[in-house]
């Protein structure tokens, strides 16, 4: 029986994200205090356990994604972006833009962790993608790819 309400709560969420288009975020606390008092767990427990559940998991990252997505918005308005762009295009030159993106890339995944470093380097490799006309993820993969090996395979880190 409990597989069963898990079923059902995991096909109602796909239902309110698909096709009632709400937001994924408040389609999971819905679902989740559906499947809670399915599963016959106390009202006065529910609360406290989506916000055990949900806080725990998404406090880290919501503090690392929100106070990154706020730096690379000061670092894009302030032209810091476009300037570190221009800089890497003219140390290593428009054919070796993807050399650049990865040297840049491992030198701050040294230093990051990944969460924070992809989200400090997206803008970055946006403005230079964007200056160059070249696709995003003619840059952003080789960028996702250096930030990951050094993140995985370099003891000295902060992960």
């Amino acid at each position: 029986m409990p597989i069963f309400i898990v079923v059902m709560g995991v096909l109602i969420l796909l239902f309110l994200i698909i096709k009632v288009k709400l937001n994924t975020f408040v389609s999971l606390v819905i679902v989740s205090f559906i499947v809670a008092v399915g599963l016959g767990m106390d009202l006065d427990k529910i609360v406290l356990s989506v916000e055990a559940g949900i806080g725990g998991q998404l406090g880290h990252l919501a503090l690392v994604f929100g106070l990154g997505a706020m730096l690379g918005r000061l670092v894009s308005d302030a032209g810091g972006g476009y300037r570190i762009a221009i800089t890497l295009i003219d140390k290593f030159g428009r054919k070796r833009i993807q050399a650049a993106v990865v040297t840049a890339s491992f030198i701050i995944g040294i230093a990051l962790f990944f969460e924070v470093g992809l989200v400090l380097l997206i803008p970055i490799v946006y403005a230079i993608a964007k200056e160059l006309n070249v696709p995003f993820l003619y840059l952003g993969i080789p960028m996702a790819a250096a930030l990951n090996v050094t993140h995985g395979f370099l003891p000295p880190h902060p992960a």
